[in-house]
């Protein structure tokens, strides 16, 4: 004998609790990973120029996150989504825009 019944689906409920959240801004990102996991370091590129020496590129990292690669694929596809709809509203984002090249920090791989 079928069961010709389908399950109820139960309305879910999402609250979201800002109490604890800081923001702050960053114009760099620097990944890493293991087998396991994704690390992105978020910070701020500030380009200085010393006194006899060539210009440097200091890269202060604010925040640190650690996802794993179910979380950073959910995290991709929603950045995806997001900049094609903001790009279908205003045109196409210029990641290299003229004289904006800026040499890379030392000891990782940040982007712009």
């Amino acid at each position: 004998m079928a069961d010709d019944q389908q399950p109820q689906q139960q309305q879910v409920q999402l609250r979201i609790d800002e109490t604890k959240m800081s923001s702050t801004y960053a114009n760099t990102i620097r990944t890493s990973n293991t087998q396991d996991e994704l690390i992105m370091d978020f910070g701020m590129n500030i380009p200085m120029q010393l006194p006899g020496q060539g210009p440097v590129v200091v890269f202060n990292v604010g925040s640190r996150v650690i996802m794993n690669w179910a979380g950073a694929k959910r995290l991709a596809l929603s950045l995806g989504s997001a900049i094609r709809q903001y790009e279908e509203r205003f045109g196409e984002i210029d990641i290299n825009p003229a004289g904006g090249q800026q040499p890379p920090a030392q000891g990782g791989n940040p982007i712009a």
